[in-house]
C-alpha cells in the first residue's frame, strides 16, 4: 500500500511539474514541442504490449489498464505525427502555377 501511495504522489507531482514547464513555453514553440513529446507515447505503447505479452495470466484489471494505455498511446503517436506533418507542410514552398502563355511559345 505504501508503494501505491508513493506512486500516486509521484504521478501528481509529475503532473504539476509538467504543467509548470509547458505553461512557460511560448506559443510559437508549443506545437513543435507537443508534436515531439506526443511521439514519446510510443514507449507507453511498446511497454503495454510487452507487459501483455510476457505475463502468463494477466488479471482483468491489468488487461483493462494495458488496453487503455495501448489505445491512448496509439492515438497520441498518430496525432503527434499528423501535427508534425501539418507543421512541416507550412514550410514547404508553393510552386507557382504555370501560365498558359508560357505553353503557347
Amino acid at each position: 500500500m505504501e508503494s501505491f501511495l508513493a506512486n500516486i504522489a509521484i504521478l501528481v507531482l509529475a503532473g504539476f511539474v509538467g504543467f509548470a514547464v509547458i505553461s512557460k513555453v511560448p506559443n510559437t514553440l508549443h506545437t513543435p514541442l507537443m508534436s515531439g513529446t506526443n511521439a514519446i507515447h510510443g514507449i507507453v505503447l511498446l511497454g503495454a504490449l510487452i507487459v501483455l505479452g510476457t505475463v502468463d495470466d494477466p488479471g482483468l484489471l491489468m488487461q483493462v489498464i494495458c488496453f487503455v494505455a495501448i489505445v491512448f498511446g496509439t492515438v497520441n503517436v498518430v496525432g503527434g505525427f499528423v501535427v508534425t506533418d501539418r507543421m512541416l507542410s507550412m514550410f514547404k514552398r508553393k510552386t507557382p502555377a504555370r501560365s498558359s502563355d508560357a505553353e503557347d511559345r
